[in-house]
This record gives structure tokens, C-alpha cells and sequence, in this order.
């Protein structure tokens, strides 16, 4: 098993007033060599947006991008057509392929909202762009793993790359085991909220730990606590 740690405390940040992100791995002006990827996850951001602010419309390709809402109300529009709201226990994918152009707002005049942005490199590129949102019941990630991104699952939002998202809400003092679903494969996985143990490593809200090389990981909770696993070719 390797595995390496990456402390929420030693992220990237930039503050815009109206945007406060912490980045998980090198972006925009935030550049650290050993945190550039882990597999084909490429960047994972902590977005807080203000009230009626956002991002205008800019160019996305060969890419595949997943917003997951965790508080507030985020608006969408794209070049597809798509015009709607990512709501909290919404998830949300965006195949860029070819070539994309779309917009993000905060879609309240009065509530900020947070929210997580996560690239993943394509298994195919230059595919025709595409756009998919599904609604994910909170009840189903109690004390197991609900898997909302998936190349396979009909019940997730499909994704152009052997890659698995999967959430989970765990009560103090139990645990569970995520089992990869092809060698090769490795789990980034970042606590939203809460204390447990990955492997022997504890973390602490919005830490994160990749793991590879390993086909079951242990996570031992020791308050309740709310995880992602992304599960990526590394």
C-alpha cells in the first residue's frame, strides 16, 4: 500500500471577494509540484461563492467535470442548451470533449454557496459535449457507500473515465470498507466533515489521503462523519 496525505491546512487558497477556494491540487496561480494530480483526478476545489455572484461564461475541453453542491443553490447555463439549478444532494457532470462554454452562478440574491469542482481527465477524448444532473437521497449514504459518478452504475451520472465517486455518512465508532473495482485503480479520499481513520492515517474536516495499490480501505469514524471517495486510474 502507498499512500500519500494532504492536510486541508496546506491547500491553495485565492480570495476575490466575491469567491473564497481552497484547491486541493495545483490551480490557477497556485502551483505545487507535488500536488499537480493523483491518477486522473486533476483538480478538486472548495468553492464558496457569494450572494448573486459567479463564474461568466468561459471555455472548457477534453475534460470531465463534476460540481457537488454542499450548501446553497448553484444556477448552470451552458452551450448544450442546459439551463438549470445544481441544488444541495444534486450531483452534477459536465463532458467538455470537444469543446464546452458555460456559466455558474450563485443562483441566491441573499445565501452564499458552497460548493465542490472536481476535473477528471478523460478516458476518451474529443467526445460530443454532454451534460447530465441527478438528485441523490441523503437516507442512501447512511453508513455505506452511495456511488453518485460511475462509467457503469445507471443509478449514477456517467463519466467518460474509469473513475467512481462515492459519498458516505458514517456514525461514530463504525466502519466501513470500499473495495476498488479494478487493479490499477486508487481512492482519494476527502472528508467533508467530521474525524476518522483512513488506513491508519486520521483526518480532520476537508483532509484528504490518496491511496493505491491497496484493493480494500478501511475507514474507521470517530465522530459522525460525511466522506468522498473518488476513485481513479493512477
Amino acid at each position: 500500500m502507498k499512500q500519500i496525505f494532504h492536510p486541508a491546512k496546506d491547500r491553495g487558497h485565492a480570495d476575490f471577494g466575491w469567491l473564497d477556494s481552497r484547491h486541493s491540487f495545483s490551480f490557477g496561480e497556485y502551483y505545487d509540484p507535488n500536488k499537480v494530480q493523483f491518477g486522473a483526478l486533476r483538480v478538486l476545489n472548495d468553492d464558496i461563492v457569494e450572494p448573486s455572484m459567479g463564474f461568466g461564461t468561459h471555455p472548457h475541453a477534453n475534460m470531465e467535470i463534476v460540481s457537488i453542491p454542499l450548501f446553497g443553490e448553484l444556477a448552470h447555463k451552458d452551450s448544450t442548451g442546459t439551463n438549470g439549478v445544481i441544488r444541495t444532494g444534486d450531483v452534477q457532470i459536465m463532458s467538455a470533449g470537444t469543446g464546452i462554454r458555460h456559466s455558474e452562478f450563485n443562483h441566491s440574491a441573499e445565501k452564499k454557496v458552497n460548493f465542490l469542482q472536481i476535473w477528471v481527465l478523460p478516458k476518451e477524448k474529443n467526445i460530443n459535449p454532454r451534460y447530465e444532473q441527478k438528485d441523490f437521497k441523503e437516507a442512501d449514504r447512511k453508513n455505506k457507500f452511495q456511488t453518485v459518478v460511475s462509467p457503469k452504475d445507471q443509478d449514477a451520472v456517467w463519466i467518460n473515465q474509469d473513475a467512481y465517486f462515492s459519498l458516505a455518512q458514517i456514525e461514530p465508532n463504525k466502519e466501513l470498507t470500499y473495495k476498488t473495482h479494478a487493479p490499477g485503480q486508487g481512492v482519494y479520499v476527502f472528508l467533508i466533515h467530521g474525524k476518522l481513520n483512513a488506513e491508519g492515517q486520521k483526518l480532520e474536516r476537508r483532509d484528504a489521503v490518496g491511496i493505491w495499490e491497496k484493493d480494500e480501505i478501511r475507514l474507521n469514524a470517530e465522530v459522525a462523519s460525511e466522506v468522498l471517495l473518488i476513485e481513479v486510474p493512477v
